[in-house]
């Protein structure tokens, strides 16, 4: 091959490598559920890429994705309650970036910024609601102290950045504070169902009383009923009788509440002799 033909296609090969090189630099995708952030040379453009396909200036600028969606990280967080007993808590933290903060957050906190901004302020917060409460309460009440502790922490953030929730996944207290946690909700629940028997037989107790009032008082007015009517009573003997009346009866007993088998004193006998 003659030399100059060869330069020549050496040449337009490295022509050629160089212009797709500089096609593909000169273009950039920002993947769904992020935003991209120019940097030129070392300097940080104020405003953010939306998702999809852009141009830019080839070689001397990129676009850094960062993510908008919601993200999850775990932290330990070493706290002590106000009677002084060591509080440890396994923490899982669910935040995002928010649009207007993609910048933000890229150019002051390093693109990272949990370990920065998300994680002291959750261990803050949480440090001073143990301090107020004892570690019994903390470990009884733990949905209280997580919902505490997220308004907090959102409130020491800001709007930088948007915490979504705060999850307890573990509370760990030393040995001998959980077992004298133990013993005391043993003491509790016993205490609780001495108190229900208790109860339970004044409950008792309680009902004796009002139906055997009850009876009285329905004693009372029977009597009073039969006072004022006396009849109601003969019309309760004769509805009641069995159709065999005592032979011997008391003194001054007539009518109703005197029922004699007529049929023994007609034809004699034992009857008779019984009244002589």
């Amino acid at each position: 091959m003659n030399p100059k033909n060869l330069i020549r296609t050496i040449v337009g090969g490295a022509l050629l490598l160089a212009l797709i090189a500089a096609g593909l630099s000169a273009t950039y995708v920002v993947q769904p559920g992020n935003r991209g952030v120019e940097v030129m040379l070392g300097r940080v453009s104020p405003g953010f890429k939306p998702e999809g396909f852009g141009f830019k200036i080839p070689f001397i600028t990129q676009v850094v994705p960062q993510m908008i969606r919601q993200q999850t990280a775990k932290m330990a967080a070493d706290c002590y309650s106000s009677d002084l007993q060591q509080v440890k808590m396994q923490v899982r933290v669910l935040y995002r970036i928010p649009e207007a903060s993609v910048v933000t957050i890229f150019r002051d906190y390093a693109n990272d910024p949990f370990e920065s901004l998300i994680r002291p302020r959750v261990a803050e917060a949480l440090n001073e609601l143990t301090a107020l409460r004892t570690a019994e309460v903390i470990v009884q009440k733990r949905e209280e102290v997580k919902s505490q502790a997220l308004e907090g922490a959102r409130r020491k953030v800001g709007d930088i950045l948007m915490i979504e929730d705060i999850v307890l996944e573990d509370i760990n207290l030393t040995q001998a504070l959980e077992t004298a946690i133990e013993a005391k909700m043993v003491q509790e629940q016993e205490a609780a169902r001495a108190r229900f028997a208790q109860q339970q037989v004044q409950v008792e107790a309680n009902t004796a009383v009002i139906k055997a009032r009850g009876e009285a008082e329905s004693i009372v007015l029977r009597g009073a009923a039969l006072r004022a009517n006396p009849s109601v009573l003969e019309l309760q003997i004769i509805e009641h009788w069995d159709g065999v009346t005592p032979i011997v009866v008391g003194p001054g007993v007539t009518g109703a509440n005197m029922m004699l088998p007529l049929g023994d004193f007609g034809t004699g006998g034992t009857a008779k002799e019984d009244v002589r």
